[in-house]
């Protein structure tokens, strides 16, 4: 009893004070932040509401607002119309020609009755030159028929187009009033209210993923050499008073240009005045948060 006691008190005590105490057991130190989003409007009007709370969560795609959309509204029923009234104007090809093209039918027939009537010798050459005239003139009316219905059919066409254009204009403006999450996460702000009138481009929250952490540290020109993208590390949250927390990381990202090593940041090599900033992946359990100081040491 007394040994499983002690290990107990073993295991409490490597949970709150992890790997010993105090900076120097570091080899990076840093602060842990997130993918923060700040989603901004999209449309101008007033925004009918807003259902966004601090520390509220939200799902990637989730409809949380909706800006007046009246006007676009009208705007689009409009554009329909037009596009009807387009439609209804196109002229039908096959029956604005048919007319023509009977008569030139008809005086095929004509044409062959007199050339037979010519061999008859019942016919003159005069009547068959008319006949031949005749249906030359058809034929021509014909071509400049269908030429001319054809432009007109392409020019509808093309204001049909631009209408459905403008109609896909004012969709992609009617969407863009409603006001979804682009991610998965924690609303960290809210900058706006229900009543209040957007703009383009004003900030209307933030939302950050808070279950995947990065710890961004600093390494020496020393330690480069040693790290690699990829690479797993042992990462500490610090919650003061020597109270760590350990989690597993990875290496995601390794600055290529050196910085002088910022005021907050302890270096295990003290004189180092350049180090390069690296970027640890943590699966957030719900205990880190952003801006709080961690550690993380190199797996060797």
């Amino acid at each position: 009893m007394r040994a499983m006691k002690f290990l107990g008190m073993m295991s409490s005590l490597a949970l709150c004070v992890a790997c010993g105490s105090g900076s120097d057991n570091y080899d990076a130190t840093g602060t842990f932040e997130a993918t923060e989003v700040t989603v901004s409007a999209e449309a101008a009007g007033r925004l009918l509401f807003l259902d966004v709370e601090e520390g509220s969560q939200l799902t990637a795609g989730a409809e949380v607002g909706i800006i007046d959309t009246v006007q676009l509204a009208l705007k689009k029923l409009q554009l329909e119309a037009s596009m009807k009234s387009v439609q209804s104007q196109r002229p039908d090809l096959n029956k604005q020609v048919a007319a023509t093209k009977q008569q030139i039918a008809t005086a095929e027939r004509e044409k062959r009755r007199i050339e037979n009537l010519l061999k008859a010798g019942a016919a003159n050459q005069k009547q068959l030159d008319d006949i031949h005239s005749e249906i030359a003139v058809l034929r021509k009316q014909l071509t400049a028929q269908t030429s001319s219905l054809q432009n007109n059919v392409q020019s509808l066409t093309d204001q049909g187009t631009s209408v459905a254009v403008q109609v896909a204009q004012v969709a992609d403006q009617l969407a863009k009033c409603h006001i979804t999450s682009p991610i998965n996460g924690t609303v960290l702000a809210r900058y706006a209210e229900a009543g209040e009138l957007a703009s383009v481009g004003k900030p209307l929250f933030k939302i950050a993923d808070v279950e995947q952490m990065y710890l961004r540290a600093y390494i020496t020109s020393a330690q480069l050499a040693e790290v690699k993208l990829g690479d797993k590390v042992t990462v500490f949250a610090d919650y003061g008073d020597e109270i760590r927390k350990e989690y597993a990381g990875v290496i995601t990202w390794i600055s290529s240009r050196s910085e002088f090593t910022p005021k907050t940041i302890q270096t295990k090599d003290e004189r180092a005045n350049l180090v390069y900033a690296i970027k640890v992946l943590v699966q957030n359990d719900g205990g880190l948060k952003i801006g709080m100081y961690g550690g993380m040491n190199l797996q060797k």
